[in-house]
């Protein structure tokens, strides 16, 4: 509230205020009990003016005017008044200030809950992910064994399959040396009886016997070509079931392979994850930090807010202590 103009009563009443104290009211006196208000000319003036009517009446017994103790009664309380109304708008602006950091800081404690739950739901999910990522790792070793293990019978099944063919190559080779021996032996046979039939009859008989012994002898050649036409035919059948297992086996070593990718795919996109949530755990805590700064200014601001108060409520404490002095004064006087 803006004050009003300096008047010749307001210059009176803090003289008066000041006689009651047994003061001097001297220019700067009037001027600091009307709150540094006025300039010096004027209120020289006016104490001037008060002074040459108070001359031919000094005498201290004569009674104040019952108006100028009105007026001086009404100067206190607008002085009360005055002093009153900046202490209510500290008051309202201290309690606007205080409702607006409240505010602030239930924004950023909520803030902060928010971040700080963000926060656990991203360390859960970082756990979940590094537990699937174990899981996986644990997954992809004992594939890579299980794969070993059918890459080292695969090998062990080759090396069988290289035995079984070196015994067909061997068997073919005994059936091709035993059939050029039984047909060697069978043109020796039919030249020998060409030659023996030109020969005399009486050796039909002796050549009969050779020819038993030699049809015995083709029988028993006879007899283990079967044995090595049935020991082909069934190392033919086992290779067959080597080659149908190698086929298994290559089969089951393909998946193997294709489940290692799979498993090695899913390992990099879980470290991907990993990482992603990492980086959003850092900013989220960088937040905070921000957050839990911004909190502490607050609070440093709202303690400089609450000093400054309380100067202010000092200083007003003081300016309605020097009202009452006045109403007291003024009292006093309408006593006297």
């Amino acid at each position: 509230m803006a004050r009003g103009g300096v008047n010749k009563a307001v210059v009176q009443a803090a003289r008066l205020a000041i006689l009651a104290r047994g003061e001097n009211p001297s220019i700067d006196a009037v001027r600091i009990e009307m709150g540094n208000t006025g300039s010096k000319t004027t209120i020289h003036r006016y104490l001037k003016e008060l002074d040459d009517r108070n001359e031919p009446a000094e005498a201290p017994a004569e009674p104040i005017d019952d108006e100028l103790m009105a007026l001086v009664a009404r100067l206190a309380q607008r002085l009360k008044e005055q002093a009153q109304e900046p202490i209510d708008q500290a008051r309202a602006q201290y309690e606007e200030q205080r409702k607006t950091l409240e505010n602030q800081l239930g924004e950023a404690q909520e803030a902060n809950s928010e971040l700080h739950q963000q926060y656990e739901f991203q360390s859960l999910a970082l756990t979940q992910e590094s537990e699937a990522l174990q899981e996986t790792r644990a997954s992809l070793q004992s594939e890579q064994t299980r794969n070993a293990g059918l890459n080292q019978a695969l090998a062990d099944f080759e090396l069988r399959l290289k035995d079984k063919d070196e015994q067909i190559r061997s068997l073919e080779e005994k059936h091709l040396h035993t059939r050029d021996a039984l047909e060697h032996y069978r043109n020796a046979v039919k030249e020998q009886r060409e030659q023996e039939m030109s020969r005399h009859e009486g050796q039909v008989q002796q050549i009969q016997m050779e020819l038993r012994q030699a049809q015995q002898s083709a029988l028993v050649r006879q007899d283990e070509i079967t044995q090595l036409h049935r020991d082909n035919e069934r190392l033919l059948t086992e290779n067959r079931g080597t080659l149908r297992e190698l086929s298994l086996l290559q089969e089951q070593l393909k998946q193997s392979n294709t489940r290692q990718d799979q498993l090695l795919e899913q390992a990099t996109r879980v470290d991907s994850e990993r990482t992603l949530l990492q980086e959003r755990l850092r900013v989220a805590l960088l937040e905070s930090q921000a957050l839990k700064q911004n909190v502490d200014e607050q609070s440093q601001l709202n303690k400089a807010l609450e000093i400054d108060l309380a100067k202010t409520r000092t200083d007003l404490e003081e300016r309605v202590r020097l009202a009452a002095t006045l109403a007291a004064a003024a009292d006093a006087a309408k006593e006297n």
